[in-house]
């Protein structure tokens, strides 16, 4: 992990997936953390778990679980990393591509993670992420 120390830290994972932009996972601004949206890749990795592409690089089939537990490893590992952990988060937006195909299953896997810890919630469906995945998630934390 690196920090870049001044007011408002700068935190770039060294487990996490690479960011597909100039951003780093998150920033620490006094006590809370503030990360990017963190997506289903692995470190190191172009591919996607649960996705199936065609020829073209296009999504054929997508697995919404084996996509939201690894975002949620992703989102572990990056809090960790920062100095913080899984019941420090305070709000988390997700963004799913197909509410109407993966809401149920999206919704039943995060019910296991969020047993104690009960952040606050926002789900939206958009057109389309800048990676082919189905789900991204972006989250607030306490340090």
């Amino acid at each position: 992990m690196t920090i870049m120390s001044n007011e408002r830290d700068i935190i770039e994972s060294s487990a996490a997936p690479e960011p597909v932009g100039r951003y780093p996972h998150a920033r620490r601004v006094g006590d809370l953390l503030f990360l990017s949206g963190v997506g289903p890749r692995e470190r190191g990795s172009a591919a996607i778990p649960g996705v199936t592409l065609d020829a073209e690089g296009n999504v054929v089939d997508h697995d919404i679980e084996a996509q939201c537990h690894a975002v949620f490893r992703n989102v572990r590992t990056i809090l960790e990393e920062a100095g913080s952990d899984w019941s420090k988060l305070v709000d988390v937006t997700v963004f799913l591509t197909n509410m109407k195909r993966d809401f149920a299953a999206y919704n039943r896997i995060y019910t296991e993670y969020f047993t104690e810890n009960q952040p606050c919630r926002t789900t939206v469906e958009i057109n389309s992420l800048p990676t082919p995945i189905a789900i991204e998630l972006k989250c607030i934390a306490t340090i």
